[in-house]
């Protein structure tokens, strides 16, 4: 027998075979893809026609992506009392703050425990305060906050919620509802017309628990004329009554996801969708 010869056809064999199956799994992404961005183009199309028919403007781009994500467990940080306002010894320049390029330098020398984990949040806010949300990765905490109070353009004072995540607890990824999809649900059920969306942004949020942990959801939260902010659960689509996005509530002082409702008269008539 010709082992040189036998050898040949054995590669050959086993190089045409991993061709074979490369092409399968290229053909099977690539198959996934186009109907992936079939769905998005459909649902794309039904969002549009339904802000057209209630005359609401979205302000913004939304994400297309298809994203999976994991429920996440935190601890707080019973050392940082959210309610408690704490006096800063030197006082932080706003310019320098929201300066581009210089946030994260100005916040990692602050006298803020590891403010530099945090990002402005400039749906959130008051006349004199500024809001910060806690990073996990690239998604904000919305719960997790550090509020600052300015003063003749200067940071005197701050109020801060922390927590840990916790890595050593498993959770399976789970796929998203599309941007597109969680603001058609909101334009339908809850929007009056003539509303302009203002934010749709991906983030955790969660509800409070009497224990040292507590698991946080992804949300959609969705901002409307820069005013009221509605928490859309990313995973099967439940809305929370809206809350006043200018009047931030330091965490800890309310529950975590009953915020106040609006007075407005629409909103009261319309069925609590959960």
């Amino acid at each position: 027998m010709n082992w040189s010869r036998a050898k040949t056809i054995l590669i050959c064999s086993f190089l045409l075979l991993n061709m074979i199956l490369g092409f399968q799994l290229w053909s099977t992404n690539r198959s996934n893809q186009t109907e992936i961005s079939l769905d998005t183009s459909g649902t794309i199309e039904e969002l549009n026609r339904a802000l057209h028919s209630k005359n609401i403007r979205l302000a913004v781009e939304l994400p297309t992506d298809v994203t999976k994500l994991k429920v996440i467990t935190v601890k707080k940080d019973d050392s940082i009392k959210p309610g408690d306002e704490k006096v800063l010894k030197t006082p932080i320049s706003m310019s320098a703050l929201l300066g581009k390029g210089a946030s994260k330098e100005v916040q990692a020398q602050s006298e803020i425990p590891n403010f530099n984990l945090y990002q402005l949040d400039s749906a959130v806010r008051t006349n004199g305060t500024y809001v910060f949300n806690q990073l996990y990765g690239k998604l904000p905490l919305f719960d997790m906050t550090v509020e600052l109070n300015e003063e003749n353009g200067e940071i005197t004072s701050y109020r801060q919620a922390y927590v840990e995540v916790e890595s050593g607890v498993e959770q399976t990824e789970q796929k998203l509802i599309p941007a597109q999809l969680a603001v058609r649900s909101l334009v339908d059920n809850y929007l009056s017309e003539g509303s302009i969306i203002t934010e749709v942004r991906l983030g955790y949020h969660g509800q409070p628990y009497n224990s040292e942990t507590q698991p946080m959801f992804p949300h959609w939260r969705i901002t409307i004329d820069n005013r009221d902010i509605y928490y859309l659960q990313a995973f099967n689509g439940a809305v929370e009554s809206p809350q006043k996005g200018l009047d931030p509530v330091p965490f800890g002082t309310q529950e975590i996801g009953k915020p106040e409702s609006t007075s407005n008269s629409d909103d009261k008539n319309k069925p609590d969708k959960k």
